[in-house]
């Protein structure tokens, strides 16, 4: 299924990019040929708003184009209103896959950002975010966000108090262009991602004037700014007004201004495919090859090529020294000491609403009949598995959403499997990292899956990782954690995509299992047993099995 999921513009304009290309496209394994075949009925009519001044902008990876963004300054009477469409047409595990990106964001004369709202739509019902910047009370130098998150036909608002005046990266290059482009020059920014809606800073490094060619426009000078967000690094060239001609991210995406007619031609070559099935897959140096991952016992790592994200790594069966992390399998893990901060992960979030009558109604429904929390939580994996169409989907996970569609791959299957386990009174979180998928060629790949926490009383309990994508309970122990948490938790493993490189050190199998070591003189061919076995296509983001 696909990954998790943002463009190219991911530090600089569609922050909500930081959410579509990152999971997308870095993490997603397929992308066969598409076209864009008027993706939305409402497609002309969302871009009739743009006039003669908008600047059109087209998607590419690695030199193939993939989408287009369009985007125009409005002035209004407290400023100007910043807006910004965008389109991707592509196909994810053989299925096609469409999302439209719309981003607006109110600022002041300064371009100061007094309020926005962001959608994605993945074609079965726009998510939206709405967000207002108030002053702080008492006079403070932050500001207090009002946001307002509306999934299912419902609406959840939040208050939260940040210590910056928030930057959307809508206006962030306005910003700059404001008495800040100036050469040699290095800076600190806090930039607000609607579609994580969290801060986070942005390191910028303003370089020397360019003239950047793109192709059928005229020859254009602009500052190179190079820009470093959450470990990813980005390149943009900037005119003196603020305008983007050209960025270049991490993984070979870039953006592009062009005409109209230019940019929304739209074709993905099937050569993509194999671009991204490299990009997302880490292949591990081994000599036992895993035939079942149910089998592995004891798995240990050697992890380098990248600084990792060490806040999540040990703990819940992993444990680490320096850069070797080891996995147990999660059925020898047994009850400890209670953990005292289990209880916070039983409240609603804003995409995991387990406070919503219809998730509680419909997980009171699925465990009904079953007692004891390892037992209900087991039902729950079986009953989120079942429940949904294994498709990939460009979105921003919502439970309330997927209970509503029944659609989606493991992003789906885990905020929905969080938030049903919470409205029962399991704690739930979210974890992200890596599993293994045999397919042609063992490999790991980027996946999510719940943790759940189960209380065995006497003060006693233990958090226990399962997968209801791929129908576990619990998780094998090929199951590698590196972060835990939302989308703006979930953005540190992206940096690792393309760099992370991994050794299998030592595997210890299950006594009954039969283990293949891998050489040039071994025999690979597999025996023809109609077994169950799992299948790469059941992978967030593996290759699609053949039929």
């Amino acid at each position: 299924m696909r990954l998790c999921t943002p463009l190219p513009r991911s530090v600089t304009r569609l922050s909500s990019a930081a959410i579509l290309l990152a999971w997308a496209f870095a993490m997603t394994t397929l992308v066969h040929q598409s076209y864009l075949r008027g993706a939305s009925p409402n497609l002309a009519t969302d871009l009739a708003r743009y006039g003669s001044s908008a600047e059109w902008r087209g998607v590419y990876y690695r030199g193939d184009k993939i989408g287009f963004t369009v985007s125009q300054t409005v002035p209004t009477e407290e400023g100007f209103e910043l807006q910004e469409d965008g389109r991707l047409q592509m196909s994810l595990l053989g299925a096609a896959s469409a999302a439209a990106l719309h981003t607006v964001a109110r600022v002041d004369s300064t371009f100061h950002l007094t309020s926005f709202e962001f959608s994605l739509d993945p074609g079965t019902g726009a998510i939206v975010v709405r967000g207002r910047v108030d002053p702080m009370p008492g006079g403070g130098s932050g500001a207090r966000l009002v946001v307002a998150v509306t999934s299912g036909g419902r609406t959840r608002v939040e208050d939260r108090d940040l210590p910056e005046r928030p930057v959307l990266s809508l206006n962030f290059s306005r910003l700059l262009a404001d008495g800040h482009l100036t050469s040699g020059t290095r800076q600190q920014w806090t930039i607000f991602d609607p579609a994580t809606l969290h801060n986070a800073p942005v390191t910028v490094v303003v370089g020397d004037r360019e003239v950047v060619r793109n192709t059928g426009e005229r020859p254009i000078p602009a500052f190179r700014v190079a820009m470093e967000y959450q470990g990813l690094h980005t390149t943009s060239w900037v005119t003196d007004t603020g305008d983007v001609v050209r960025e270049e991210s991490p993984l070979g995406l870039l953006t592009v201004r062009e005409s109209a007619d230019r940019a929304q031609s739209l074709a993905v070559p099937g050569r993509v495919q194999t671009d991204l099935l490299q990009a997302a897959a880490v292949v591990p140096a081994m000599r036992q090859r895993i035939d079942d991952p149910r089998d592995v016992r004891r798995l240990r790592l050697e992890l380098g090529g990248v600084d990792l994200p060490d806040a999540d790594l040990d703990g819940v069966g992993q444990s680490v020294h320096g850069s070797t992390v080891e996995i147990v399998d999660s059925r020898s893990l047994t009850a400890g000491p209670a953990d005292a901060d289990a209880g916070r992960y039983l409240a609603p979030e804003l995409l995991i609403e387990s406070d919503d009558p219809e998730i509680l109604a419909e997980a009171e429904k699925a465990v009904a009949g079953v007692s004891g929390a390892r037992a209900r939580a087991e039902k729950l994996t079986r009953s989120v598995n079942a429940m949904l169409d294994k498709k990939p989907t460009v979105s921003l996970p919502s439970a309330r959403e997927v209970l509503r569609t029944k659609v989606g791959d493991c992003n789906e299957h885990t905020v929905l499997y969080v938030a049903m386990a919470r409205a029962i009174g399991i704690p739930a979180r979210i974890a992200v990292g890596l599993v293994y998928v045999r397919g042609v060629t063992g490999a790991f790949y980027y996946h999510a899956w719940p943790e759940v926490y189960l209380d065995e009383g006497n003060g006693r309990g233990l958090w226990l990782p399962v997968d209801p994508t791929l129908n576990q309970f619990p998780a094998d122990a090929t199951h590698l954690r590196l972060a835990r948490g939302g989308l703006d938790r979930q953005a540190a493993i992206l940096p690792l995509i393309g760099r992370l490189k991994m050794t299998v050190l030592d595997m210890q199998l299950a006594d009954n299992a039969v283990p293949i070591l891998v050489g040039r003189a071994s025999n690979l061919s597999p025996i023809s047993l109609d077994v169950p076995q799992r299948r790469a296509g059941d992978c967030c983001w593996s290759s699609p099995s053949r039929r």
